[in-house]
């Protein structure tokens, strides 16, 4: 059977280096990604088709057959035959099956909100898999947590040791990273999970579509309310990869310092041979080139970012290439480099391994405690909370530059320094007692979320009931997405088994 023409506008098939530098590789990437997506858009219009009278039980079937042979490895971008398009591609293919595609087939049909229904369920689809992969990540994080909230090691501001914390105490930042992340995402989904299906090329169609039973068959939420928006817009991609982005910056700021921590300067944490690398030339070296992996990984997320709102600004607002194909083409590698991420991220917090005894040396040689020790002098010994603060500066320089050990007290300098600011000790020993020592440190903290182990682990019970709620939110919204084919298939069907029936 010859092959109907595509197009009576143009004559010429696109040039060989258009094809070659745009429409083949868009071709190729789509035919990866979206394929499977166009096909259940091509079956929800034939439900509708269906519905409509438009084509016939005995026509429905046809082309759902037909459908049903294609796999992606049979699309073929060829500018003569499918103008290297891959809705006339897979539109050429029906139409080559036995008896061909109805006349009807495709009626009053646009590529444009198909193609952005296509991208819209890929992103949803990789969207669900990062949320599964984050919360995998932020599990084994919390986990590990768990297992460190009462080990002492130093706190940094500053790039120096400042107070006391632990390594679980850390990990609990993390994991509020993670889970406001998983939160915002969640928004992410709920507000990109609308369905362009049925806005035809930008104002609308002309047939009576059923907007709401289309987008309820492709798991959304609903139609999106707006025909121009619906295909103008990718606003969901700028959304989905700029909060990635956000994740991936603060990220980088947790991974830099495990990358001190676990190197020989401070020597707080190691991870297992298969995680560490070697320098060729400097065999004394143990390195962690994962970890630089990983945060340079996180730089691709605010690269995508910015090529995605550099591709759609001052563009038009209408159905654009520069926008749905050009722009979006980092979108699939911000998915694929996020997936990396919390997989390493993940292997990395599963292989740690603190050293206490590292940790407590490093909190013992250090004076901590010194906020502390001003509060006490303010409590006990009537010094203005500032002059406190003088007092306990002058203290620790006077034992720094004795070189004594932070834990043994000067009563006789203390109580000397607190009586020329106006102050009185009467019991140097009771007052600095524990003030500037590993364990007194570690025990004096009482507010809520702060590092002392007892508060450490009433987050970590906190956001351990946060992640199974998010979890199951996830599911809920996963569970949906992955009934696509079942309702479609049963839409098609009906229950007795025959297409169309009711």
């Amino acid at each position: 059977m010859t092959a109907r023409p595509i197009t009576g506008r143009v004559t010429a098939s696109p040039a060989r280096l258009l094809h070659e530098h745009t429409l083949g590789p868009q071709f190729a990437l789509e035919s990866e990604r979206l394929f499977p997506a166009y096909l259940r858009v091509e079956r929800v219009l034939l439900v509708e088709y269906l519905r409509m009278g438009v084509l016939s039980e005995a026509e429905v079937t046809a082309v759902a057959g037909a459908l049903d042979e294609l796999a992606a490895t049979d699309l073929v971008a060829d500018p003569d035959r499918n103008l290297s398009d891959i809705s006339l591609a897979v539109e050429r293919l029906v139409d080559a099956a036995p008896g061909g595609a109805p006349p009807r087939w495709h009626l009053d049909r646009s590529r444009n909100d198909a193609q952005a229904c296509a991208q819209l369920m890929y992103g949803r689809d990789e969207l669900l898999a990062v949320a599964d992969g984050l919360h995998t990540a932020m599990r084994t994080a919390l986990d590990q947590a768990r297992e460190s909230a009462d080990v002492p090691m130093p706190g940094y501001t500053q790039m120096q040791a400042a107070q006391v914390v632990s390594p679980g105490f850390y990990l609990a930042a993390l994991v509020e990273h993670g889970l406001r992340t998983l939160r915002r995402l969640r928004g992410t989904y709920d507000e990109l999970n609308r369905c362009p299906l049925g806005a035809g090329a930008m104002s609308g169609q002309e047939l009576d579509w059923d907007r709401d039973a289309m987008a309820r068959l492709l798991g959304f939420a609903g139609p999106q309310p707006h025909a121009l928006t619906s295909v103008a817009s990718r606003a969901w991609s700028l959304e989905t990869v700029g909060e990635l982005s956000h994740f991936g910056v603060g990220l980088s700021r947790f991974l830099t310092d495990l990358m001190t921590w676990a190197g020989a300067t401070c020597g707080f944490v190691v991870l297992p041979d298969e995680l560490a690398g070697i320098s060729a030339a400097m065999p004394q070296k143990r390195n962690y080139p994962v970890l630089e992996r990983i945060r340079g990984r996180t730089a691709h997320l605010t690269s995508a970012y910015q090529d995605l709102v550099l591709g759609q600004r001052n563009t038009p607002y209408t159905n654009m290439i520069e926008v749905s194909k050009e722009s979006a083409r980092q979108l699939d590698d911000a998915f694929r480099a996020t997936r990396s991420i919390l997989e390493l991220l993940t292997a990395v917090l599963t292989g740690l391994s603190w050293r206490p005894e590292v940790m407590r040396a490093a909190c013992d040689r250090e004076f901590l405690g010194g906020m502390t020790l001003a509060n006490r002098l303010t409590e006990h010994a009537g010094l203005p909370w500032r002059t406190a603060q003088v007092v306990s500066g002058r203290y620790i320089a006077g034992r720094v530059a004795a070189g004594a050990e932070p834990s043994a007290v000067d009563g006789a300098a203390l109580a000397a320094l607190a009586a020329e600011a106006g102050g009185t000790v009467t019991d140097p020993q009771a007052l600095a007692g524990g003030a500037l020592d590993t364990d007194g440190q570690f025990a004096v903290k009482r507010s809520a979320g702060s590092a002392s182990p007892a508060a450490t682990r009433a987050l970590l019970d906190e956001q351990d009931v946060a992640l199974r709620e998010l979890a199951g939110d996830w599911a809920q919204r996963r569970s949906v997405v992955a009934a696509t084919d079942e309702r479609i298939a049963a839409a098609l069907t009906g229950a007795d088994g025959r297409v169309g029936a009711r």
